[in-house]
């Protein structure tokens, strides 16, 4: 079974053609270290839920848009591979992001697959 890293956060909608770009690059980056996938979606019907949903989970205001991704691998133990590797890269290093999105907020984790169809 897969092993999945998962993020959620919040962008300003001012933001959202730098956070692409950001994306794209990043992307190249983890797939060329061995991811099977990375995608990045906008949200596109997100209600702002009374007690739960997306955009409370990352306290996004009227002018951000809710972000989901995730990046697949092989196993836990190819993604603590590719992670570092991503992290250790220097096209990713600098404090750019910092002024596209508040990773303050960002939410994550790692997810092993119990379902596959």
């Amino acid at each position: 079974m897969t092993y999945v890293d998962g993020f959620l956060l919040a962008v300003p909608k001012a933001n959202i053609e730098a956070y692409k770009a950001m994306a794209r690059a990043a992307g190249a980056v983890w797939k060329e270290h061995g991811a099977i996938d990375y995608v990045e979606c906008i949200g596109d019907d997100v209600p702002y839920g009374e007690l739960t949903s997306f955009p409370r989970a990352v306290q996004a205001s009227d002018d951000e848009i809710v972000i989901f991704a995730w990046v697949t691998y092989e196993s836990r133990e190819r993604r603590d591979e590719i992670v570092a590797k991503v992290m250790a890269d220097e096209r990713l290093k600098g404090d750019d992001w910092k002024d596209v999105f508040d990773g303050k907020r960002m939410i994550y984790g790692g997810f092993q697959a119990v379902v596959e169809l």
